[in-house]
């Protein structure tokens, strides 16, 4: 019998962080990827989800206009076929609503890319450069109701170097995102 537990992964483009998190459930794992999901049909992380050997779906939101809650409870109803013991949101770019949050209460992840409580939301490098910070990050932590505010599982830290721009941050950060969210994964997986 598999015991495994099973894990939903959303995106919403390349999924650069969905392929490590895949790539590290491997048999030894105390999780198992079932699904990856997104909110843009040509996301291109469902086609290498696709090639890692895992099922894929979307759910367009943008027929669904501002209608947020009509988008989640499509999104619901793929999720809850699969059943999920864990959801991971891996560059999923639509906020949640609460009650989407509330159906998988303590069954959810997200990586941010910064060191929370610092910089929730958007334009994190580029935040932390302007605020003169000296060292920058990414967090993974339990997805509550408020933005970027659940319980921290863990940070990884990476020191802001002279002449950094957005974009050299971020892709020294992406390198820490890449190690920190698999790991993160299988603590928060071995958990009763």
């Amino acid at each position: 019998m598999n015991t495994q537990k099973k894990v939903a992964i959303l995106l919403s483009g390349g999924g650069s962080n969905m392929v490590k998190l895949v790539e590290s459930m491997g048999p030894d794992h105390p999780a198992r990827p079932v699904l990856v999901m997104s909110n843009d049909p040509q996301a291109g992380g469902l086609q290498k989800a696709a090639a890692l050997g895992v099922a894929t779906d979307a759910v367009d939101h943008r027929p669904f206009g501002k209608d947020r809650a009509a988008f989640e409870a499509a999104l619901i109803e793929k999720l809850d076929a699969v059943q999920p013991d864990i959801i991971c949101l891996a560059g999923f770019m639509r906020i949640l609503t609460e009650g989407f949050i509330r159906h998988y209460e303590g069954r959810m992840l997200n990586i941010h890319p910064s060191l929370l409580p610092k910089y929730k939301g958007l334009h994190t490098h580029a935040r932390a450069l302007e605020a003169g910070d000296t060292e920058a990050g990414c967090s993974v932590h339990e997805v509550t109701a408020e933005l970027d505010d659940g319980p921290i599982l863990g940070q990884a830290r990476v020191a802001i170097l002279p002449g950094d721009t957005p974009e050299t941050l971020a892709a020294r950060v992406l390198v820490e995102e890449h190690k920190l969210y698999p790991a993160m994964l299988r603590e928060f997986a071995t958990r009763g």
